[in-house]
């Protein structure tokens, strides 16, 4: 069970097995980051070691140090922070604290040293707690010797900087765990049974409600039934709610809606077989929105929140629906089905109307959905539309504060025609060229309007490329689920409690 604790000791005396600095980039190769605090002996030996050995300062480089004389802690361990001193941010922080703590043996005691800002140490906590990331199913939590984190610093402020990284990263640490649980244990009936124990077993009062086939075909939700009818494990909507108290009625409503493909074969349009490798990660949208509402939940945010988890299996059975198919979504919308691999945009747009529904301020719907956006962006970087600008950086503003990259996208009028059909509604895929904008156009087609008529501020953001981790791990990301997106929605939920 690993610890994670704020400290108002010094790094001179930080009883710990590993006392964790940062090194930045200069002329002269690594040099110790400001504010180490370390004592004039001991970072004269520091530095004189970093020279002997070359060591560069570039970010994941962790050079670790026994004996350091006039400290207390066993070792120190330098983590490069890859830029030059007066270029450190959050961002930086984060990656060397998780790189040092994946550098240290299980077990070790870790005292972070990092920055003596509040956000720094904040920084600092959520990379070690990343760095400390273990999927639960492979290592069993009473196998895993028991790890203390402690941040070097003091104060109020930091305490809630503190408190605030341990939730997150819980959130964060069960995100990753519904990523990386095998297909054939995680499907949706089995993904909605673990959020309801993790509503039961949580101290915040968090409200589940699962809609199983029978209530989604009652309910007309055609796009998530056609989606699921091809597997023997049959779909699943849940919406997991958080209200806070009576004193913080006419809170904001902030309705979020995550794609949950809980195995993508592509349905009878196949996928070929090295494409379904990673194909588990499909619902890492339905993950980060689960886990957002249990952080704000546990946080006590005065913002009311729902998040629609769109869960189903994309199987080529033989009751699968076929290119040509027209269904009728949610609301009673009719979209030709083009390509059954471009299944993420149904279940969300039944989702998405759901949401709707219910009048809330602002809606964001999270998806693995296109390949597009990853040939747009690569692997580390999510795409963001909206169909209001100040959302949309409303958006953009959390990703960055949360060291989450995102990118804004338009969403085009000259598009539209190419979701046009000569026999529904909507066609449900357009021409391969732009894909990930086409996808944000259909979605847009579900996002209800306000009391006044005008549409609900909307953002979708594509997590395609970083929601897994297909190589070693790397800064804040072990490898496979990231748990990218936990901490953006947290921070927009944040910017609606003020």
């Amino acid at each position: 069970m690993t610890s994670l604790s704020l400290t108002d000791t010094t790094p001179q005396s930080a009883e710990a097995d590993v006392l964790v600095v940062g090194s930045v980039t200069s002329a002269e190769g690594a040099a110790l980051a400001p504010g180490h605090g370390l004592p004039a002996a001991a970072a004269r030996h520091v530095e004189a070691a970093l020279a002997t050995v070359g060591a560069k300062g570039k970010a994941g480089e962790v050079i670790l140090l026994p004996a350091v004389p006039k400290l207390a802690a066993a070792a120190v361990a330098v983590s490069g922070l890859g830029v030059p001193a007066d270029a450190v941010t959050h961002r930086e922080v984060r990656g060397a604290a998780a790189a040092a703590v994946r550098a240290t043996r299980e077990g070790a005691s870790v005292a972070l040293a990092l920055g003596g800002s509040d956000e720094l140490r904040a920084a600092s906590a959520e990379g070690a707690l990343a760095g400390d990331y273990a999927y639960a199913a492979a290592t069993a939590p009473a196998e895993r010797p028991a790890r203390a984190l402690s941040v070097l610093g003091a104060g109020q402020p930091a305490e809630a900087a503190i408190a605030r990284a341990a939730v997150l990263g819980a959130a964060q640490e069960f995100a990753r765990d519904l990523v990386n649980t095998p297909p054939n244990l995680l499907y949706p009936e089995t993904f909605a049974q673990v959020v309801r124990q993790r509503a039961t077993s949580s101290k915040a009062k968090v409200s589940v409600e699962v809609m199983d086939e029978k209530a989604l075909a009652d309910a007309g939700c055609g796009g998530i039934i056609g989606v699921g009818q091809g597997s023997s494990r049959p779909p699943r909507i849940v919406m997991l709610s958080y209200k806070p108290g009576r004193r913080h009625r006419g809170a904001p409503t902030i309705a979020l809606v995550g794609k949950g493909i809980t195995f993508d074969s592509g349905g009878l349009c196949i996928k070929p077989s090295a494409s379904m490798l990673t194909m588990k990660c499909d619902m890492a949208g339905a993950a980060a929105t689960a886990a957002a509402v249990f952080a704000a939940a546990e946080l006590a945010l005065p913002v009311a929140v729902t998040a629609y988890l769109c869960l189903a299996e994309n199987m080529p059975g033989a009751t699968a629906q076929r290119p040509g198919d027209v269904v009728t979504m949610r609301g009673g919308t009719t979209v030709e089905i083009i390509d059954t691999d471009a299944e993420g945009r149904m279940v969300l747009g039944d989702g998405l109307a759901l949401a709707s529904e219910a009048g809330p301020d602002a809606i964001i719907d999270v998806a693995t959905l296109t390949g597009a956006c990853v040939v747009a962006l690569g692997p580390d970087i999510s795409g963001v539309m909206a169909n209001n600008e100040a959302f949309g950086q409303r958006v953009l503003d959390a990703a960055e504060g949360a060291g989450e990259h995102a990118w804004p996208l338009p969403l085009p009028d000259e598009l539209k025609k190419q979701l046009e059909s000569t026999v529904a509604d909507l066609s449900h895929k357009g021409e391969r060229w732009g894909g990930a904008l086409t996808a944000g156009l259909f979605l847009e087609n579900f996002v209800g309007t306000l009391a006044d008529g005008s549409p609900i501020p909307w953002a979708h953001i594509d997590i395609a490329g970083p929601a897994f981790n297909e190589g070693g791990a790397r800064g804040v990301n072990p490898k496979g689920g990231t748990g990218y997106g936990v901490a953006t929605l947290l921070g927009v939920l944040e910017s609606f409690a003020g």
